[in-house]
């Protein structure tokens, strides 16, 4: 028996926040390229911003202009090297910039097969049967804590240290991504989400909202205007993308 093609369809959006004076977040997709990506910048002045959109910019270059002559996932993690090259070179060519980095998140979809590759602590989920998973592990100080028994989770939510990641893009002349393959089901629901989102929501209650049967648009809508009644300590990103038969 032939096996359904599974189609996605897709959203986001982006908010500053309560607190923050501008967005250092950035966002792109393209449903034809099955290539979807989330960053979370960090710098002095402008530099986070310059870094997450430059790593937008180059990971959806690469991968919307790939010839499918290696496979996806290779590609990925050469989007991300290019990605992190650009980033370190710009830094190096100013003082103002030094230092400048930036998260990563992005799901890569063909048909049945996904990948989700992540670089520091943005998020990538699954809700699949109205239950949340989380794909990606953080890469953070508490994270590696928790790993070693060191630090429990609450203890983690509550860490002066909570903010230090320990991978990023463009900190360093390399970096590798984690990569997690996974299959698609139609019905399926991804989250890619800075944590600006799952700082301010738990993940049952991020679980409870993606349940909601309204439009894409409006599911973005209310994970960003419920982070923001919890506080908006942080920018916020959340891309949804769902796939269907």
């Amino acid at each position: 028996m032939a096996t359904a093609v599974v189609h996605y369809a897709a959203a986001a959006i982006s908010d500053r926040g309560c607190k923050r004076p501008s967005n250092e977040d950035a966002f792109g997709f393209s449903v034809e390229h099955g290539v979807y990506a989330v960053c979370d910048g960090m710098g002095g002045a402008a530099a986070g911003e310059i870094a997450s959109s430059l790593a937008v910019a180059e990971v959806m270059q690469f991968l919307t202009h790939r010839d499918g002559s290696n496979p996806l996932p290779v590609d990925a993690e050469a989007a991300v090297a290019a990605a992190n090259q650009a980033i370190f070179s710009r830094a190096q060519s100013s003082q103002k910039l030094s230092g400048m980095g930036t998260t990563l998140v992005a799901l890569l979809a063909e048909e049945r097969r996904a990948w989700v590759l992540n670089v520091g602590d943005s998020r990538g989920y699954r809700l699949r049967n109205s239950r949340l998973e989380q794909i990606t592990v953080d890469h953070s100080l508490v994270e590696e804590q928790m790993r070693m028994g060191r630090m429990s989770r609450m203890e983690a939510l509550r860490s002066p240290l909570r903010n230090v990641i320990t991978r990023a893009l463009g900190t360093q002349s390399c970096v590798m991504p984690d990569v997690f393959e996974i299959d698609a089901e139609s019905g399926d629901l991804f989250l890619l989400c800075t944590d600006g989102l799952t700082r301010e929501l738990s993940d049952s209650l991020i679980e409870s909202l993606l349940r909601l049967d309204v439009p894409l648009e409006e599911l973005c809508t209310r994970l960003v205007t419920a982070a923001n009644q919890a506080g908006g300590h942080d920018n916020i990103t959340c891309l949804l993308v769902r796939a269907a038969a």
